[in-house]
């Protein structure tokens, strides 16, 4: 047990160590200092700038650059939907896959475009080498780049600065950090194993003299940006629980790391950006400890495995689902980060998960800031901060403000619109598809665990998480359109009020610091607002939990 938990702590120190500098550096480019990379990035920008004809020094309003997004996004989308409506004609298709249906086609698209990548089929007998290179993996990029734009214009919008261009934002964040990223993580995934070839699958004899097809195809420049972008839609159907997706200890450490980078460095660059990494690290920890927390009850659970089936097959734990290649400790830390930095990828089946995986995998998606998705996760973070300054002000007869403007009543309603959306997108569709479990649901396991099933998967879509609970049957018209809704709304309706709301903040003169100002970079406030983010994310969502993973623990005695 011991030796598991020393795995999870090592690939924590790499974490707290690497962070400083790549916070420092993220900072530096969108604060336009000095990088390194300036001699090879600024030419390509400058075309780039060019023939897209973008006003480099033209800021937009938080209107301006909501719609900014919402046209790119729609562009994006329809470009992709042609793309695997005509995969069946184009080149890069050597076992002659036919298009999808227009429902899966659809519902693949708005999931890639909302950086969600829910996956309700399995790559390797769905899509083309031409789908997988030049409409998921180019998606994975763009929608990536757009919630790390969102996450920048909203601390500058916090710190009292121009929200920017989002167009500008774009590029700065593919040219400057995921692409030069990502051809380092795709060389060094190569190298350790994971493929990286156009050939068609191979057919090998087997040991039994059958004959086995194995799928194989460009993986590994698809793989790095998968885990760094927060994507999590991988080019196989079980993911990264498959070798040539994740082949080794080594690969599964960079993957893991790749994962948590950016949502965890955006914290430190907020301080930054702040004048202020007091905050930033105060913030960066309260979350630290919270996902340890997770990561400490998940961990327990698949030590132990389920009771029921321990007394049937021994004193040997059941490891059905999990990760056995490298331990019940890599499954429980890669389901708790890939939930809490909505990644969504998995290296072994959450539906398999004990119940307390199942609420700790849930629980990160109800509240989204554990370490949260590429920049809007940081945004969330924020949006409860600003909530918990108000609350706090409020008790103690202070003025609500916050880096020195005042927190009013348009930014507590758009604040309160950011976090009422995602219950609805869930609750919502969660109930329907509940009411109808035999023509609706596909559930696989009846029970606490079918309600788990079909929460999950809404969750998942309106958290732009990706993963689910795999035993549903989500394959279905129904699925595919409902889980639809739920993408739309979880994506641009915060997205929407993040900008207006930080837009709200960047117009207000700031006020002078008093002996009445309540200080937000405190030890003490910090646990305030952590107190805030349980409340808040327990309240919501208590009874969902409670008929899920809460009833399936006490029903197995695991809990």
């Amino acid at each position: 047990m011991w030796q598991g938990f020393l795995q999870i702590a090592i690939t924590l120190i790499i974490l707290v160590a690497i962070t400083p500098s790549f916070s420092s550096y993220i900072a530096s480019v969108f604060l336009e200092k000095k990088t390194f990379l300036d001699p090879v990035a600024k030419p390509i920008e400058r075309v780039i700038y060019a023939l897209g004809g973008i006003p480099t020094k033209s800021d937009m309003t938080g209107w301006q650059y909501a719609q900014a997004i919402l046209y790119s996004n729609i562009v994006m989308g329809i470009f992709v939907y042609l793309i695997f409506m005509l995969q069946g004609i184009l080149p890069l298709n050597p076992t002659n896959l036919q298009a999808p249906s227009w429902d899966l086609a659809l519902h693949t698209t708005i999931s890639f475009v909302t950086n969600t990548n829910q996956q309700h089929y399995s790559g390797e007998t769905t899509f083309s080498y031409a789908s997988q290179m030049l409409a998921l993996g180019f998606l994975m990029f763009t929608s990536a780049a757009t919630g790390l734009s969102v996450g920048i214009a909203f601390i500058r919008g916090l710190t009292g600065r121009p929200l920017g261009n989002f167009y500008v934002d774009l590029v700065r964040s593919i040219t400057r950090i995921l692409l030069p990223i990502s051809i380092i993580g795709a060389i060094a995934l190569l190298m350790a194993g994971v493929p990286e070839t156009l050939a068609a699958p191979a057919t090998v004899t087997t040991l039994e003299g059958t004959t086995q097809v194995i799928a194989r195809g460009p993986v590994a420049h698809f793989e790095i940006i998968k885990q760094l972008g927060e994507n999590g839609g991988g080019f196989f159907g079980i993911n990264s629980a498959h070798p040539f997706e994740n082949p080794n200890a080594f690969t599964n450490l960079v993957e893991i790391l790749a994962m948590v980078s950016i949502p965890a460095a955006l914290i430190i660059t907020y301080g930054i950006f702040a004048n202020n990494k007091k905050q930033g690290w105060l913030l960066f920890w309260m979350v630290f400890i919270i996902f340890v927390t997770l990561v400490v009850v998940t961990g327990v659970g698949e030590y132990q495995g389920n009771p029921l089936v321990n007394n049937l097959i021994g004193d040997s734990p059941n490891l059905e689902g999990k990760e056995v290649r490298f331990g019940w400790a890599e499954t429980a830390l890669w389901a708790v980060l890939t939930t809490g930095t909505m990644c969504g990828a998995v290296n072994g089946m959450h539906d398999s998960l004990m119940p307390n995986g199942g609420f700790s995998t849930l629980f990160n998606m109800f509240v989204q800031m554990v370490w949260g998705g590429q920049g809007t996760g940081t945004a969330y973070l924020f949006v409860y901060l600003i909530l918990t300054v108000f609350l706090t002000g409020l008790m103690v007869g202070r003025t609500p403000e916050f880096l020195g403007r005042k927190i009013e009543k348009r930014e507590i309603v758009l604040a309160s619109v950011i976090l009422l959306v995602h219950p609805i997108a869930i609750l919502i569709p969660s109930a329907i598809t509940l009411a109808f479990p035999d023509t609706l649901a596909g559930i696989s396991n009846p029970g606490f665990h079918g309600i788990s099933q079909v929460v999950y998967e809404y969750t998942s879509a309106s958290a732009n998480n990706g993963s689910g609970f795999e035993g549903l049957g989500d394959a279905t018209l129904w699925w595919n359109l409902s889980a639809c809704f739920s993408l739309l709304a979880g994506r641009y309706l915060p997205i929407t009020a993040l900008l207006l709301l930080a837009d709200s903040m960047t117009r207000k003169q700031p006020v002078p610091e008093t002996a009445g100002t309540l200080r937000t970079d405190t030890l003490l406030f910090t646990g305030v607002t952590a107190g805030v983010i349980l409340i808040l994310g327990v309240l919501t969502f208590f009874p969902v939990l409670a008929l899920g993973p809460i009833a399936e623990g006490f029903q197995i005695g695991n809990w």
